[in-house]
C-alpha cells in the first residue's frame, strides 16, 4: 500500500471512529466499504468484459444476436443478479452484472463462488492448529457471524488432498548435505474401529543454501530396517541421489536402513538424545556430574581422545550406572562421526535439534486431536502444521556457511556446482 492510500485509510479511520458508538455498527461500515469496494470491482471486471476500459477489449467469446435490421448488435449489460457471501465481517449481499450474452466470467468473486477470497484459508488455518469441525463452526460464527455447515467445513479440507499428494510426490534435488530423520506418535483409528498407535516419520533436509525443506512424510504402525528402507526408497525414486550426513535419534533399524539405501552417506546418532537417555538412568543428585563427563567425549577434539573420555567415564560411573557406557559403546561407530568432520559441521550435526523444533511445531498443532479418524486425515493435518511451520524457515541455519565451505572440500566429487 502506497503512502496516498494508507492516508486516504487513515482519513476514513477516523471518519468510522467518530460515527460508530459500537463494535458492530463499526463492523456494519465495514461490512457496507466491502460491498461497495467488491461491486465496483465486478463492475470494472464488466466494463473490460465489454471492451469499454481504456485499451481493453471485449471478451465476449459467443457471436452476439443479430438486431432486427440484420446487423449484430453488440453486448452490453444486462442489469444485476444478487448474490450473499460469506466473509471475515460477516455476510455480504452483492449486485452482481450480468451481461446480455451470459458470457460474463467474473474472476473476483467466481460464479458459484459464495466466499470471499481469503475466507476458506482462515477456515484452513483453524483446521490447522488441530481444532474439530464444531470448534470451527463456533468460531466462525462468534468471530464473523457466519454459520458454516460441518458439510462446508469437510468440503474445504478435502480440497487438500490433492495438494497434499502433490506435495508428497513432487521430484526432489538429487543432492542434500544433511538430513535429519525422525518420528512422532499419534493414534489413528483403522478400518475396523480400533484405535492403534502409529508413528509419523518426518525427513527434513537441509539444502545447498542452508535452508531447511521437509522432503517427506510417511505413516506406519511399527518402525524398522524394512519400514524405513521403503521411506529412503521413495526419497530416492523423487531424485534424491546423495545424501552426506544422515542424523537419526536412534530409531531402530534406521541405520541399516540408511547404509542399504545410500552406502556413502555418514550416520550421525543425535547426541542430545544418547545424552537424555543416558539421564533417565541417573539419580537426580549425580544428573549434573554425569552430564559434565558425558560432555567431555562428544567435546573431544579427536576420536582417540573421546575413547579416553568414555574409559574414564566408565572407571568414575559403571559401579553406579553401568548401563550408560555399555549402550554408548554399542553405539560408538555411529556416535564418533562427528569427528570425521570439522567443528563448523559439527556444531550443525551433533543435535536433531532442527527436526525437533518441527516435532514440537506438530504437537502443538495436533494437540487438540487425541485420535485421528483415518491415516488421510493424520497426514493432511501434519502437512498443514509444518505448512504453516515452514512460512518462517525464511534464513540459513546457525554456521552454515563455514560448514558449505568444508562440505566443498570433503565432497568435492559429490558437491554439485553452486550457481548465483
Amino acid at each position: 500500500m502506497d503512502a496516498a492510500l494508507q492516508s486516504r485509510a487513515h482519513q476514513l479511520a477516523t471518519e468510522f471512529a467518530s460515527q460508530a458508538t459500537t463494535v458492530e455498527e463499526l463492523n456494519e461500515l465495514m461490512r457496507l466499504m466491502l460491498k461497495s469496494g467488491l461491486e465496483r470491482m465486478l463492475n470494472t471486471e464488466m466494463d473490460v468484459h465489454l471492451g469499454r476500459r481504456p485499451g481493453a477489449q471485449a471478451t465476449t467469446s459467443s457471436p452476439p444476436a443479430p438486431a432486427g435490421d440484420g446487423r449484430r448488435s453488440p453486448n452490453r449489460r444486462n442489469g444485476r443478479s444478487k448474490k450473499t457471501v460469506q466473509g471475515d465481517l460477516g455476510e455480504v449481499t452483492l449486485a452482481t452484472p450480468r451481461d446480455r450474452d451470459g458470457t460474463f466470467e467474473p474472476q473476483l468473486i467466481e460464479k458459484h463462488q459464495r466466499r470471499v477470497p481469503g475466507f476458506d484459508e482462515k477456515i484452513l488455518a483453524l483446521y490447522a492448529k488441530g481444532m474439530t469441525t464444531r470448534d470451527i463452526q463456533e468460531i466462525v460464527r462468534e468471530l464473523y457471524g457466519v454459520d458454516v455447515s460441518a458439510t462446508l467445513v469437510s468440503a474445504i479440507t478435502e480440497d487438500l488432498d490433492a495438494e497434499v499428494t502433490a506435495w508428497r510426490t513432487r521430484p526432489l534435488s538429487a543432492v542434500w548435505p544433511i538430513v535429519y530423520f525422525d518420528g512422532i506418535t499419534v493414534h489413528v483409528r483403522g478400518a475396523n474401529g480400533r484405535v492403534s498407535q502409529h508413528t509419523i516419520y518426518v525427513a527434513l533436509g537441509v539444502n545447498l543454501e542452508g535452508h531447511k525443506e521437509l522432503l517427506g512424510l510417511w505413516l506406519g504402525e511399527s518402525e524398522g530396517a524394512k519400514f524405513w528402507l521403503s521411506c529412503l526408497t521413495d526419497l530416492k525414486n523423487r531424485g534424491l541421489r546423495d545424501i552426506f550426513v544422515a542424523c537419526i535419534d536412534g530409531l531402530s533399524g534406521f541405520a541399516d536402513a540408511i547404509r542399504a539405501a545410500y552406502p556413502q552417506t555418514s550416520v550421525q546418532l543425535c547426541i542430545v538424545h544418547l545424552v537424555r537417555a543416558a539421564l533417565r538412568y541417573v539419580s537426580t543428585e549425580d544428573s549434573k556430574l554425569v552430564a559434565r563427563d558425558l560432555k567431555k567425549i562428544y567435546q573431544a577434539a579427536t576420536v582417540l581422545e573421546a575413547e579416553a573420555a568414555l574409559e574414564e567415564f566408565a572407571q568414575v560411573w559403571d559401579a553406579k550406572y553401568p548401563t550408560i557406557a555399555k549402550q554408548w559403546r554399542a553405539k560408538w561407530s555411529d556416535i564418533v562421526t562427528l569427528f570425521d568432520f570439522p567443528p563448523p559441521i559439527r556444531k550443525v550435526i551433533y543435535t536433531t535439534n532442527a527436526i525437533e523444533s518441527v516435532n514440537s511445531v506438530i504437537r502443538k498443532f495436533t494437540r487438540n486431536r487425541k485420535i485421528y479418524p483415518n491415516e488421510e486425515s493424520a497426514l493432511k493435518l501434519v502437512f498443514m502444521a509444518i505448512r504453516e511451520a515452514a512460512k518462517k524457515w525464511t534464513m540459513p541455519i546457525h554456521h552454515w556457511k563455514q560448514a558449505l565451505n568444508h562440505f566443498a572440500v570433503l565432497y568435492e566429487d559429490r558437491l554439485p556446482k553452486l550457481t548465483n
